[in-house]
């Protein structure tokens, strides 16, 4: 019989402390783990406005070395220069002008991802379109 009360102790289970402590492990891990994932929820989203402007890039690029320079690359559907993309649930205005020697491409998303504006500016030096990219993304770091 004594053998028998040793063993109904052992199975009574956790105490209310050893709950209380894996309750608030886990809710240290989510207070970590929710920041981070929307973060990383608005850099994704982001990346759609990446994607717009490197499509723009190419095409100002090959539009500056068909042209022979940046005149005639500011201009959307002329000199294969595509047409903006429609705004979306991720960008809200992608833009691309051309003045003297530069090429300029201005993409913004969305609030969802997070409104961040991305700038690209080529410029033409002695025949080599040069780029640099610039913007609020930058600091952020959803540029790259």
């Amino acid at each position: 019989m004594n053998l028998n009360k040793a063993l109904n102790k052992q199975a009574q289970g956790f105490t209310l402390i050893e709950l209380m402590i894996v309750v608030a492990i886990i809710g240290i891990l989510a207070a970590i783990a929710l920041p981070a994932y929307q973060d990383y929820t608005k850099k994704a989203r982001f990346s759609e406005v990446n994607t717009a402007v490197d499509g723009m890039k190419t095409a100002a690029t090959v539009c500056f070395h068909d042209q022979g320079g940046t005149t005639n690359c500011g201009t959307v559907a002329t000199n294969g220069i595509p047409a903006a993309p429609a705004a979306s649930d991720n960008l809200s205005s992608l833009t691309i002008a051309s003045t003297g020697t530069t090429i300029t491409i201005t993409a913004t998303g969305t609030a969802a991802a997070g409104g961040y504006t991305n700038i690209l500016t080529g410029t033409d030096a002695s025949g080599v379109l040069t780029w640099a990219q610039s913007g609020t993304c930058d600091g952020a770091n959803y540029c790259k």
